[in-house]
């Protein structure tokens, strides 16, 4: 292996995965923006009493789509073209934020509008989520793999830190109107990188999924087939059903802290912070983790204790700490997680077992935030964060006990 292989950033020497890192990120600071002008949005459109519910139900409307369209994704993904299958999701989504920015500077009181148009970005980040995956391990070698994982996990946090920031401190003086327009925009970065893609290496012949529901069954046989990467499934998914504590963050804001957009937005960008911080570190340390099971499990632990802290946080500064240290750890369980996953899976497999993937990746969260909403509507919301960290806890320990082929993993 050579000393490039080793370097920090060693995945953006090639030119494809550079390009594509960097439209990603662009677009992705709009797409954080956009999700937390939403909420904000969403906020001052319900009576005070309904506001938990109907902050919970936007989770509900994320995760129905992906549920239903991510295994169609990812058999997409391995059948087509998979930069061609990028490159028309982003078209969608673009479009989806720009009708969003239009029905809003019209005036709109009503949120079924911002419900719909959220359902249709996610069912379009259904399939595109699994070609982009997918093609990443054939954008670098296979040594190199772990490192662009990891530059991609720095990307999507510094993005989560930058997006909710940039909205808290725009809300005031563009509206979410505004925000919206920025998002839609943003796209233009990702289809540019898409389009400028050049030299991708060819499928093996016979190596591309069909267009059937076969397909689909033999990726499900594969995910439920491998203890390893189904218990790294499903402890993301329940960790995240449990402890999404985002969605309440508006309550927590006004109600609690009593404070307005701006400090709803850097309580919103607080994991990312402390997920950017961690992917600084993780990235040069990475390598020279071996218990990587063990590693995982401790991080996800950690997580959930942080969770329960921010509910019983009283102030701004211990609340930004906590959320902090969820982001932190949930990245260091991300990154073990993606790289075990992909190093598993064949090619001719990837886009399936990302698309299976993103049901448990993003329909954990999602669905976590609809449980959350649900459960502040009756105990409150500081009630609703606490027993959501503690279930979290409880689930992980029972997963690590479950499955010794996790326990154990350790570095290749």
């Amino acid at each position: 292996m050579s000393a490039g292989e080793h370097s920090t950033f060693a995945a953006l020497a090639h030119r494809n995965f550079r390009l594509l890192w960097a439209g990603q990120f662009l677009s992705l600071v709009g797409t954080w923006m956009q999700s937390a002008a939403v909420l904000w949005h969403i906020a001052t459109l319900v009576p005070q009493s309904d506001r938990a519910l109907a902050l919970g139900l936007v989770g509900l409307v994320k995760v129905v789509p992906i549920v239903v369209f991510a295994l169609i994704g990812g058999v997409l993904a391995d059948a087509l073209d998979r930069r061609r299958l990028m490159f028309w999701m982003q078209c969608l989504m673009a479009g989806s934020a720009a009708a969003q920015a239009m029905i809003t500077w019209q005036g709109l009181d009503s949120v079924w509008p911002i419900y719909a148009l959220t359902a249709l970005n996610s069912a379009a980040a259904a399939f595109e989520g699994p070609a982009r995956q997918s093609l990443i391990p054939n954008l670098v070698p296979r040594a190199t793999l772990s490192n662009a994982i990891n530059l991609n996990t720095m990307a999507f946090q510094l993005a989560a830190v930058s997006g909710p920031a940039i909205a808290g401190l725009s809300l005031s003086t563009l509206g979410p109107a505004g925000i919206y327009a920025i998002n839609a925009a943003s796209f233009l970065a990702a289809i540019a990188a898409v389009l400028a893609l050049r030299d991708l290496p060819p499928r093996p012949p016979g190596e591309t999924a069909g267009l059937n529901p076969a397909a689909a069954m033999e990726g499900l046989r594969f995910v439920f087939g491998s203890p390893l990467i189904r218990s790294t499934m499903l402890v993301d998914f329940f960790a995240t059903f449990f402890s999404s504590a985002m969605a309440l963050l508006p309550i927590f804001t006004q109600d609690i802290l009593h404070q307005g957009s701006v400090a709803y937005g850097w309580l919103y960008s607080a994991p990312a912070l402390g997920a950017a911080l961690s992917s600084l570190i993780l990235v040069r340390v990475e390598r020279h983790i071996v218990r990587r099971g063990r590693t995982l499990l401790i991080a996800v632990a950690a997580y959930g204790v942080a969770t329960v802290a921010f509910g019983l946080a009283g102030s701004f500064w211990p609340m930004f700490l906590c959320l902090a240290l969820t982001g932190a750890a949930d990245t260091v369980s991300m990154v073990l997680r993606n790289v075990m996953r992909q190093l598993a899976t064949p090619d001719h497999l990837r886009g399936r077992m990302t698309s299976v993937n993103m049901i448990f990746f993003l329909g954990g969260p999602q669905l976590g935030e609809l449980e959350a909403g649900l459960l502040a509507h009756g105990l409150g919301a500081r009630a609703s964060v606490v027993i959501g960290g503690v279930c979290s806890l409880i689930t992980t320990a029972a997963i690590a006990r479950a499955t010794p082929e996790l326990r154990r993993y350790r570095r290749e």
